[in-house]
């Protein structure tokens, strides 16, 4: 039976290289793992070295039910790796330049397939390279306007800039940003106010429908065109916070595909990212009755 939505994530494909052993990332993998857990037909689109290194990840890929037909490879580059250094459970990264995932292609097979999607996610790291962001933006211009366009900011130091940011949010129509990434978008775009006031502004700004904020621990914010919710958040130990903001995104997503009220979604994705953030990586299995709210035809979300 085919599944209710198709949805993919673009961009970065890498290992995340701990100090002793290494794990598969990259938002656009992490993201469709847990799409697809939650019930989805979900892609990464990414670009993959055929070293060792790449067949690997492309075996690992699979190993998680991961469809990899537009993960491409090329001889010319390496599979990109991050160095992650964990502090207090938080994660800092070195980050790989000049790596296969800044040379993804678009022929027209994947043009095919955007305008197929309910749903695609995408950021700001990778289109650090002319090539990627090329692909990427030809790529968002024949997804469907009716699909959710998310725009996952996910700033990494020296690889954004106001431009990138600005016309990265005239192809989003659904914003996923922190705490810690709020006050770049102050700067750049002088918003004023509070925190209601700066993300309102930025919601009419860019005619956005939807804007996730993520305060940590805190928990989150969803605003969208009538409707607003504050999640105060679960406080729970963290093992690590790798890939919980794109679990966040992924269950957001699919809350959002099944046109749940903003206090659902809101309620439900912060569920998941914490359950992430207490495991280790960032595509543990999600429990069972975490699935089932997805699966189920009406999702009632505690809180």
């Amino acid at each position: 039976m085919k599944n209710e939505f198709t949805v993919a994530g673009i961009g970065e494909l890498v290992w995340d290289i701990f100090p002793t052993h290494k794990r598969l990332g990259g938002a656009p993998a992490n993201f469709a793992f847990h799409c697809a857990s939650m019930g989805a037909d979900a892609w990464p689109i990414s670009c993959v070295g055929t070293e060792p290194l790449g067949k690997e990840m492309l075996d690992q890929l699979k190993a998680l039910n991961v469809n990899t037909d537009f993960v491409f490879e090329t001889p010319a580059y390496p599979t990109g790796t991050v160095e992650v250094v964990l502090k207090q459970g938080k994660p800092t990264y070195n980050i790989r330049e000049a790596v296969a995932w800044d040379h993804i292609p678009c022929p027209p097979s994947l043009k095919e397939v955007a305008a197929t999607l309910d749903a695609v996610c995408f950021g700001s790291l990778s289109q650090r390279s002319g090539e990627s962001r090329g692909s990427i933006r030809s790529f968002l211009r024949n997804v469907s306007s009716e699909a959710l366009t998310i725009y996952d900011i996910n700033l990494r130091a020296a690889f954004f800039s106001k431009q990138l940011v600005e016309e990265s949010l005239h192809y989003a129509n659904v914003l996923k940003l922190s705490d810690e990434e709020l006050p770049e978008l102050v700067k750049y775009f002088g918003l004023e106010g509070d925190v209601l006031d700066q993300l309102t502004a930025l919601k009419d700004r860019f005619r956005l429908e939807v804007i996730a904020y993520t305060r940590g621990a805190e928990g989150s914010l969803l605003m969208g065109k009538y409707e607003l919710d504050d999640y105060a958040g679960v406080k729970k130990e963290a093992v690590d916070t790798v890939g919980a903001g794109d679990s966040f995104t992924a269950a957001m997503c699919m809350g959002l595909l099944k046109k749940w009220p903003l206090k659902e979604v809101n309620a439900f994705a912060s569920e998941v990212s914490t359950y992430v953030c207490m495991h280790a990586g960032a595509t543990p299995e999600l429990p069972q009755n975490l699935i089932n709210k997805v699966s189920a035809e009406t999702a009632e979300i505690t809180q």
